[in-house]
């Protein structure tokens, strides 16, 4: 009997840098901030990768930025950078049902006085 795969594959897009209306301080308000984004996704059973195997098979990574940046709706203020991140898992999930678990770090650039990373990580698996 030849056992079950349980591999996955694991997409990521690290360090992206985008100007998000956020924050709850009078600083932060009225003007974008930028915050450092990285993004993983989980996809389901993997199969073997060939070297011909088409782009269908896997997810392209240009998903994963597009719901750090373009994705994003303009104009809106989130209170919390978890809003942000919030909508990102919901944007990867709604753009691919093999998507099984998303998670989002985001970093508040703009808070940083020693180069140390202030901010969160966001998990979610698909419901």
């Amino acid at each position: 009997m030849i056992p079950a795969r349980s591999d996955s594959l694991i997409l990521e897009v690290a360090d992206l840098v985008v100007d998000v209306h956020t924050g709850i301080y009078s600083e932060e308000t009225g003007q974008p901030q930028p915050l450092r984004i990285s993004i993983t996704a989980r996809l389901g059973p993997a199969e073997h990768y060939a070297p011909d195997t088409p782009l269908a098979a896997s997810k392209n990574y240009m998903d994963l930025k597009f719901a750090a940046t373009q994705a994003l709706p303009p104009g809106v203020h989130f209170t919390l950078i978890e809003a942000v991140a919030d909508h990102i898992c919901e944007t990867v999930f709604v753009g691919d049902p093999r998507v099984e678990a998303v998670t989002v770090k985001i970093v508040k650039l703009a808070i940083a006085e020693a180069g140390e990373q202030i901010g969160m990580t966001l998990h979610r698996e698909r419901r």
